[in-house]
């Protein structure tokens, strides 16, 4: 994408009223008026919902269009990218739908404890090598942190063409005592698989789906 049209879509990104961009700084203060209130911003009080790492926003989209009786808020750091998902929304007058331009690790900075009630990750950078452990979106860290602000047995979905970390997180959750309540290696071979990871593809996914084998896992903790 081109520096002009980048340019572009930060500038629409202001104008669209359900997506926020807090200033880091502000974030690490504690000063983010919808922590612990985004029922007000929703004018509900319905589960809440995140995709984190969304990217174009395809999953907190296409999930608020089938359940309008949760609310569904995409974080991302990408501002091109959420810009898609903003859009979307907005054109199809999704009312339950929100967006945060920030790093994931400062969701607890935007949520308060018990607020969340499931979390989907979909296609996140397996980050392979030792070095970026700590940079992966599933890894002991991130966990306290999605624990933290999770109702007590809140979901945590993770969709991945990676094998590698699909195992990973297995070994994860498995060492933390927490038994997995569905996990599969090749989603689109298993008839038990749960209809909205079948239904709903990310751009990402559909360029790979002929030649590499999705995986999915959920799980909550206890």
């Amino acid at each position: 994408m081109g520096s002009k049209n980048k340019l572009k879509r930060f500038k629409e990104n202001l104008n669209f009223k359900n997506l926020f961009q807090p200033s880091r700084g502000n974030l690490i203060e504690n000063h983010f008026e919808l922590k612990g209130k985004w029922n007000s911003f929703f004018k509900n009080d319905n589960p809440i919902v995140l995709e984190l790492g969304c990217g174009k926003g395809e999953y907190t989209t296409e999930l608020a269009k089938s359940n309008p009786k949760n609310n569904y808020i995409g974080i991302d750091i990408k501002g091109a990218r959420i810009w898609k998902g903003a859009k979307e929304s907005n054109l199809f007058g999704l009312d339950n739908v929100a967006f945060v331009r920030t790093q994931i690790e400062l969701i607890d900075k935007i949520f308060f404890e018990n607020e969340v009630s499931e979390i989907w990750i979909t296609f996140p950078d397996p980050q392979i090598k030792i070095q970026r452990k700590k940079h992966r979106l599933i890894n002991s860290s991130f966990l306290s942190l999605y624990k933290k602000i999770l109702k007590k047995g809140g979901l945590i979905n993770l969709k991945t063409d990676s094998e590698y970390l699909h195992g990973y997180t297995l070994g994860l959750i498995e060492a933390m005592g927490i038994e997995p309540i569905f996990s599969n290696h090749d989603i689109y071979s298993n008839n038990n698989a749960p209809s909205e990871v079948l239904e709903i593809k990310t751009f990402y996914e559909k360029k790979f789906i002929d030649s590499k084998k999705i995986t999915f896992l959920k799980f909550k903790f206890d």
